[in-house]
């Protein structure tokens, strides 16, 4: 009997490695540090923006409202003007600096005690995924409760200030973050950034059944994350040219750290050939680069494309040659991390499919809305200042059109060039 003891000790020690690495501990170190960074980014980004001089302390809930939105929260705009004003607002823009680190963070923290492994079932991921949305649950439902402020409107000195003080308006708007789709929607987030860093991860391990997908899936989704990223450095590079010889800095870093990913995906699709529909008017703007806030100023909706902003700087279709040596680098690593029995019609087709995907995500998160207007008595347009507004969608069909074309010639061309480097086996027997 005293033989078995031994042997059954190491079982059971074995057995318990996987709780341990999946612990609370070890999930509460990888939420915190996401929020941690997402905040730091997002209070640079908003203090570089001027928002430390807004009134009534409300520097660090506006940081609450952009973490809100970073992970697909919702934040509302209220306003109360009294009987004869009304006020209205509203605000609709992913800040892709800050959603970017938390994904980058997060999905390093799900995937750190995942690394080495072959095969994980699908009740040992649930359980570490379940275990991290819980606590950020919990962030979440801090986050919401802490977004919400109103501010006074000043009406000037003006006809709109004298009607105003005549009849005692005084106009206020604020914000607050819903709580029900914050939640909703910042659970789902992290569930897609769970789910992406499993299919680019080489060393993560999936379930069984789900195996056969990698060789086809992983490569694909590996080349699309490297491209975003690589036209994120790029950004960061222009960024930090024009910040020393251009002047206003803290305008160029605020950009930078809060929708840095904005200006160049959206550049990225225009390099494509899509077009995207916007428009600019009153107070708001696009503060770089600054022919998009000239092309979109016009007293109707205007079509941002290569053509548009080519007639204001002809260097717009350098974006054109830019896409085409990134995706052709993409092509060429995604074959280089295929099978060598992948046949090159079949990477063609793999960056398609993957390409539209990730177009697909860039005219989802990339579109921009806001207005603001106040009204008293009918006269909303009188003094300036008192309206604005700014929108900025994609024409989504011509973009993913567009898309799969690129992808088609691109993947097909990465493949004849990664031919004699490309390994052979699958992906899982690359490393």
């Amino acid at each position: 009997m005293s033989p078995q003891t031994p042997s059954a000790q190491p079982a059971g020690t074995s057995g318990a490695r996987p709780a341990a690495r999946h612990g609370w501990l070890q999930a509460l170190a990888a939420v915190l540090a996401g929020l941690v960074l997402m905040g730091v980014v997002a209070a640079l980004g908003l203090w570089a923006s001027g928002a430390t001089d807004l009134p009534d302390n409300a520097y660090p809930r506006v940081v609450a409202a952009t973490l809100v939105t970073a992970v697909g929260g919702t934040v509302e705009f209220t306003g109360d003007a009294g009987a004869i004003a009304e006020t209205k607002a509203g605000l609709t823009v992913v800040p892709l600096s800050v959603t970017l680190t938390g994904a980058l963070v997060l999905g390093a923290g799900f995937l750190r005690p995942l690394r080495h492994r072959a095969v994980a079932g699908a009740t040992e991921l649930a359980g570490w995924a379940g275990r991290l949305g819980v606590l950020w649950l919990l962030v979440l439902i801090g986050l919401a409760l802490a977004a919400r402020q109103n501010f006074t409107v000043d009406l000037g000195n003006g006809t709109i200030g004298a009607i105003g003080d005549l009849f005692g308006a005084t106009p206020e708007v604020g914000f607050k973050a819903a709580v029900a789709p914050t939640l909703f929607f910042g659970v789902l987030w992290l569930a897609g950034v769970f789910v992406i860093a499993l299919l680019v991860s080489r060393g993560a391990p999936l379930p069984a059944r789900l195996l056969r997908f990698q060789e086809s899936v992983r490569p694909a989704a590996y080349a699309m994350v490297v491209l975003l990223l690589a036209c994120v450095g790029l950004g960061v590079v222009i960024g930090l040219v024009v910040a020393a010889t251009r002047g206003h800095p803290a305008e160029t870093f605020a950009v930078m750290l809060l929708g840095l990913p904005n200006v160049v995906w959206l550049a990225f699709t225009v390099g494509l050939g899509a077009t995207w529909n916007g428009r600019v008017d009153g107070p708001f703007g696009l503060p770089m680069p600054h022919v998009l806030d000239e092309v979109l100023r016009t007293p109707d909706v205007s079509e941002l494309n290569l053509g548009s902003l080519a007639d204001h700087d002809g260097r717009i279709w350098w974006l054109v040659a830019v896409d085409a040596v990134l995706l052709l680098g993409a092509a060429f690593l995604m074959a280089a991390r295929s099978p060598a029995r992948t046949r090159a019609w079949q990477h063609a087709v793999h960056m398609a499919v993957a390409l539209a995907l990730t177009v697909l995500m860039i005219c989802l998160l990339g579109r921009i809305s806001a207005h603001y207007g106040l009204s008293i008595l009918g006269l909303g347009d009188i003094g300036g200042g008192l309206k604005g507004e700014l929108f900025l969608k994609p024409q989504v069909w011509g973009a993913l059109g567009l898309a799969v074309l690129w992808g088609l010639v691109t993947g097909f061309l990465g493949a004849l060039l990664a031919k004699g480097v490309r390994r052979r086996g699958g992906v899982e027997s690359a490393g």
